[in-house]
């Protein structure tokens, strides 16, 4: 795979929409304005695109539904990559594929949702029927996510000897950033560590400021080429290592029978095929954005891609090296915590503009960016570079 993919394919084109409560609009058309943004962002018109990857949780919007409203005359490649938000960056994985291939010549990927007006993603999920999955964990009270996490966050806590302060300073790092990006829901509102402390409890020891926000948006990315992207308007980000992981034991968000609940698996299993990939280490990484659905899994995630030891990833925000001057700053946008939610592909859009630089919040020289999806879950990461090699 790492003659195959490496730097073969770019990211030429990113769009978005506005991050809100309310969007006023079906996903359907806030999906096509990004993608729309996207296509005028690289140069292209909508005849061009032969592809499209969809993220599984999309499941209001098929690839048919996009065909008919640009008017395109045929898609010979189209597929939908599961297990929500473990999928963002693994829509770009399958584009690479369709690509690299020759299955395709113009991938788009796209996720649009809203969330905050619509569907809540947070609420109580009673899911399917008997057999489901859902059974086991409906009798005990586990029905939410921040539910879930809460189990893997208790245990994290109790076994390093930490208290939710360590959850707290990640909220605070991002919401610092996403206070001086206009695009952010929560620009010009940062917090304090004891805002933090003094937020209410949603399933302990999460509280309100712990958990991502609810959000009515969409975002776009168009990947081409790395020898076509030359050729476009769009700055390319190229594509240095694209992969997913399941890891041994894994469930949806409810992995608690895994060896141990303070590791993320599925993380480190794509984490060393991303490195292998990309042919570099963790130390050569410029920016990191990081899924942040929720705080305990940044410092987990940030552990299973190797930027601290089992346990040591709070001292990185102590030591405050994931600020946007330090060594490598980290969801430099605000997150899901800050900027807004959906399901990590304000991630890529932010990584991309990292490697242009255009970013509102621009970290100086950056030229390699990771990107991580959902953690818990079946993921998937990128590694992304201003210029092949």
């Amino acid at each position: 795979m790492a003659a195959t993919i490496r730097n073969k394919a770019a990211i030429v084109g990113i769009g978005q929409t506005e991050f809100s409560k309310d969007s006023g609009r079906s996903t359907l058309r806030m999906a096509l304005e990004a993608i729309l943004e996207a296509l005028d962002d690289a140069g292209l018109k909508p005849e061009e695109i032969d592809a499209i990857v969809k993220m599984g949780a999309n499941d209001d919007i098929f690839e048919i539904d996009l065909l008919r409203s640009l008017d395109l005359s045929n898609l010979r490649f189209f597929v939908e990559v599961p297990h929500g938000g473990g999928a963002a960056c693994g829509t770009i994985a399958a584009a690479v594929a369709a690509v690299v291939s020759g299955m395709a010549d113009v991938v788009v990927t796209f996720r649009s949702l809203n969330e905050r007006s619509a569907r809540r993603v947070g609420e109580t999920s009673a899911g399917g029927g008997r057999g489901h999955w859902m059974q086991y964990n409906l009798p005990h009270g586990l029905v939410t996510p921040a539910q879930w996490i809460a189990i893997f966050a208790q245990r994290y806590l109790y076994e390093y000897g930490y208290t939710t302060e360590e959850l707290g300073r990640v909220s605070v790092l991002c919401r610092k950033h996403a206070a001086t990006n206009p695009h952010a829901m929560m620009y010009g509102r940062p917090i304090t560590l004891e805002e933090h402390q003094s937020s209410r409890w949603i399933a302990e020891p999460l509280r309100l400021l712990d958990c991502t926000l609810d959000t009515d948006g969409a975002c776009a990315a168009i990947v081409v080429s790395a020898e076509r992207a030359k050729r476009l308007k769009g700055v390319p980000a190229y594509i240095a290592a694209a992969a997913q992981g399941t890891g041994s034991r894994t469930e949806m968000m409810t992995s608690y029978q895994r060896r141990d609940i303070t590791r993320l698996e599925e993380a480190e299993t794509t984490a060393k095929e991303l490195y292998r990939v990309a042919g570099l280490e963790p130390k050569e990484i410029d920016v990191a954005e990081i899924y942040d659905h929720f705080t305990p899994m940044v410092l987990m995630a940030l552990e299973a891609y190797g930027f601290a030891p089992a346990g040591k990833a709070p001292a990185l925000f102590r030591e405050r090296r994931l600020e946007l001057d330090g060594e490598m700053p980290l969801n430099t946008h605000g997150g899901h915590l800050g900027e807004g939610y959906l399901h990590g592909f304000g991630h890529i859009v932010e990584a991309v503009r990292q490697l242009r630089g255009t970013a509102v919040n621009q970290v100086a020289g950056a030229k390699t960016c990771l990107v991580t999806s959902g953690t818990a879950v079946p993921t998937s990461g990128l590694i992304l570079s201003k210029e092949p090699y």
